[in-house]
């Protein structure tokens, strides 16, 4: 495998309008490090068990089947076919044949993980007084579990888990404020393995009934040819503006993110076509593969599948996962008109212009010919919103949607040309559904891992009450200031984030820091929602994977933009600079979230706004302070700004996105000056830029 060799093939292909799938899939196998099986028995193996995942899923979302068997079974596939796909390095002599001892950790992880499910009512009449044979087993399991997660995801969220495991056996040695009493074998086995409060607990439950069907639904819809179309609709309408081929990569990740809930994935799906089409418009490689970087990592906070969290946090608050993603779309689209904004004004500082209209696609040609993709799309909004059903049963027939679609878009294209048809075109839905259901099991393998192992820090926590140590811990550090909690929060997200996947990051984080964030802001008169905390938290894990020297998102995009990987990555920080503070900002402006109360004795019950001109207000607040604070990091809005113009727009976006901290702390009349004072503000250096444009024009 050549990634180098890869990538000249993307460049070629970028001239074409027909982007290969196999060459996607390929490029994101080898950056991951996977084994491919190419001429070997292994391939059809592994697809046929990647296959039979994907129908267990959609036979358990129809057919109810006790939960714990299903995370159990759900665990077992995900453990089966690591040790498959995964080497143990990831050297070419580890990539090349799968050595006996895999196929033994992987028939071994699989039964450890079936186990629960096959001694499911043994298990339950002998619970709290386990057979020395349950703890053997739970003691093998937790180890194979912990190497299957170093190999697909990394070490990072091993090295948690184990480092929480060594806190609960050894804890009691360690000084007297982090301390506790001595937890024995068999209580820590039980509780991590034995019972749904760690390793089969609510984020595996989650991941294996929302996530994996959402998931599957943009597998098959990206093996539709939904990714391609996306990519060359967003082409088509913005490609002949300032910086056109940067502002479609942009739009097509958002895209892309609706149904993808990966940011490598994301970037590999659009970058193999942008990135090159942004270096030939001008972009230096690493603004092409950082401005491709930020959509993609920003693509996790597009509803409605959000990286998986969306119905984590759903489940851990007790709320619905409608309200969830409906808290989350003014900041996500606000971000993302932000990153459109700041492309823009790099595209103007380089003095960029757009691509030639004649070389573009033509525009309603484009976006009549992929209408049908909308379909099942619009469809799944339909039943989340609007019939209320549960995510699970609208994923599941949003799928049967997407698959008749599959079947017969062939025919009817080759009717609509008239063009003869063949059995092909009928068995090619038929082969694509296929591809789709093994691409998107092998897409769920990090995910139930990363859930099963953050399980295990779950687990940890309740069994030593560490949480309360934290609390202390933050509180002491912070002296109880607000500003500073938040800011040791965000650090730890980033950092952990680094090596974690975002689903894990979240977990792990809002199960320490969550309660913590909410207890000291009560404590300092706040009363904030859950849902703020653990958004916040969610935020910060996401921008994780961008931030160097880790940025697994960003050394995907340096691959393809053959650009400097920690260059790249602190040049997509930058751009996201943006995002990271719109955390801080619904933590202090609830509204953002559309949350117009919250219950200070039950801080998970909230009442939401619904009244449409003041959601609409709110939108408009939110954005003019997202394009307010992009002006002032970037330093430009009509010409270059000065050190006071970038101080006035910071000034603006203070107005704009905290209007009820200004109304208290300015003692202003009402929550609409601010609205105007930051109008105001524009208007100014709107002016005062103006007046010197004919005077630069002339010297130029």
């Amino acid at each position: 495998m050549d990634v180098k060799k890869d990538v000249q093939e993307a460049e070629k292909q970028s001239a074409s309008w027909h982007v290969n799938k196999d060459l996607e899939e390929r490029l994101l196998v080898e950056l991951e490090g996977q084994r491919t099986f190419e001429g070997t028995f292994l391939a059809p193996l592994v697809s046929i068990i990647a296959f039979a995942w994907s129908l267990f899923q959609l036979y358990v979302s129809y057919f109810p089947v006790n939960s714990t068997i299903v995370r159990s079974i759900h665990l077992a596939f995900a453990m089966g076919l690591t040790f498959l796909i995964y080497p143990f390095r990831k050297k070419q002599k580890y990539l090349e044949k799968v050595p006996w001892y895999d196929y033994l950790l992987a028939i071994i992880g699989a039964f450890g993980a079936a186990y629960i499910a096959i001694d499911f009512t043994g298990l339950a009449h002998r619970a709290g007084d386990y057979l020395l044979r349950d703890i053997v087993i739970g003691v093998v399991f937790i180890v194979i579990l912990l190497e299957a997660g170093r190999r697909a995801i990394g070490f990072a969220l091993s090295g948690v888990a184990i480092a929480f495991l060594l806190y609960d056996k050894f804890g009691e040695y360690l000084p007297e404020i982090i301390s506790h009493k001595n937890v024995v074998l068999e209580k820590l086995v039980a509780q991590i393995y034995l019972t749904t409060e760690g390793i089969y607990g609510v984020p595996l439950g989650v991941s294996a009934t929302f996530v994996f069907l959402f998931v599957l639904f943009g597998a098959l819809l990206e093996r539709a040819g939904a990714g391609e179309y996306f990519i060359k609709l967003a082409y088509a309408f913005l490609g002949k503006y300032t910086g056109g081929p940067a502002k479609a990569a942009v739009v097509a990740s958002g895209l892309t993110g609706i149904i993808s809930g990966s940011s490598t994935a994301n970037v590999v799906t659009t970058g193999v076509f942008t990135i090159p089409l942004m270096k030939k418009a001008g972009f230096p490689p690493e603004k092409a593969g950082a401005v491709e970087v930020a959509a993609s990592t920003n693509g996790q906070l597009m509803p409605p599948v959000m990286g998986a969290a969306a119905f984590i946090i759903a489940e851990f608050l007790g709320l619905s996962y409608t309200d969830v993603v409906i808290s989350a779309a003014i900041p996500a689209v606000v971000s993302y008109i932000g990153l459109l904004y700041i492309v823009h004004l790099e595209a103007k500082k380089l003095g960029l212009r757009g691509e030639d209209p004649s070389k573009l696609p033509p525009k309603w040609k484009t976006f009549i010919s992929g209408l049908h993709y909308f379909v099942p799309v619009a469809y799944l909004i339909y039943v989340l919103m609007i019939k209320r059903m549960s995510p699970q049963m609208s994923a599941f027939s949003a799928i049967w949607v997407l698959m008749i679609i599959m079947i017969i878009q062939n025919p009817v294209k080759k009717l609509i040309s008239k063009e003869p048809l063949s059995a092909q075109d009928f068995l090619q839905g038929f082969v694509d559904i296929y591809h789709g259901m093994v691409t998107g099991a092998r897409n769920m393998i990090p995910i139930a891992l990363a859930t099963a192992i953050a399980g295990i820090v779950v687990g940890s926590i309740t069994l030593t009450g560490i949480g309360q140590v934290l609390v202390d811990v933050i509180d002491a550090l912070s002296h109880g200031n607000i500003f500073l909690i938040l800011l040791f929060t965000a650090i730890v997200s980033l950092i952990l984030g680094m090596g974690l996947p975002t689903t894990a990051n979240y977990i792990v984080v809002s199960s320490l820091a969550a309660p913590v964030i909410l207890q000291l802001a009560q404590d300092n008169g706040f009363i904030i929602p859950a849902l703020a905390a653990h958004l916040f938290v969610f935020y910060f894990g996401i921008l994780a994977d961008d931030t160097p020297p880790v940025g697994i998102a960003a050394y995907a995009a340096s691959a393809i933009a053959r650009s400097d990987p920690i260059k790249t990555g602190i040049q997509g920080f930058s751009y996201d600079i943006r995002t990271a503070i719109l955390p801080f900002v619904f933590f202090f402006n609830n509204q953002l979230l559309l949350i117009a109360s919250v219950n200070e004795w039950d801080l998970n019950e909230v009442t939401f706004i619904h009244n449409p001109l003041k959601i609409l207000f709110i939108f408009f607040m939110a954005l003019m302070g997202m394009l307010s604070f992009s002006s002032a990091v970037q330093g430009f809005f009509l010409k270059r700004a000065n050190i006071i113009q970038r101080i006035l727009f910071l000034i603006a976006s203070f107005l704009f996105f905290l209007p009820n901290l200004a109304h208290r702390y300015f003692d202003l009349p009402s929550h609409y000056v601010p609205f105007l004072l930051g109008i105001l503000i524009w208007a100014l250096i709107y002016f005062w830029q103006k007046a010197k444009l004919p005077a630069i024009i002339k010297r130029s």
